[in-house]
């Protein structure tokens, strides 16, 4: 059962980011799937370390001003370890949208950990890798 679980918030996790079709994304539902004193990590060149909120408020206002349409994230391939209360997800992900009138795609790389909380299954951390 706590791989489907797991399996059922890393989706929730992706579709957060999904305003396709003039749905609204509601990437503040973050807030609720990763725990709130969360870490969040963004490596790279651009290399930085987010809280929950400092991670959700921009991503928030790029997917509802307007600037990035008909956007999705979906994992692709994914490997979960659990033992016991906790577990680490690694897993391929794909990307697409329309970002300023120009269409995109991309892919990457995203670890998550996960613990087991009172509530069900929550991130306690993620980060990621874009591909260049």
């Amino acid at each position: 059962m706590s791989k489907t679980e797991i399996d059922a918030v890393t989706a929730e996790f992706f579709g957060t980011f999904d305003n396709r079709g003039g749905k609204a994304a509601d990437v503040a539902r973050i807030r609720q799937l990763v725990l709130p004193s969360g870490v969040i990590v963004k490596t790279g060149p651009e290399f930085t370390v987010y809280t929950v909120d400092e991670f959700v408020e921009p991503r928030q206002r790029l997917l509802t001003d307007g600037r990035l349409v008909e956007f999705s994230e979906w994992e692709v391939s994914e490997r979960t370890e659990i033992a016991g209360d906790i577990a680490s997800r690694f897993g391929e992900y794909r990307k697409s949208g329309i970002l300023d009138g120009e269409l995109f795609e991309g892919g990457g790389t995203k670890t998550i950990q996960f613990v087991r909380t009172s509530d069900g299954w929550r991130i306690a951390a993620f980060a990621w890798y874009d591909q260049p």
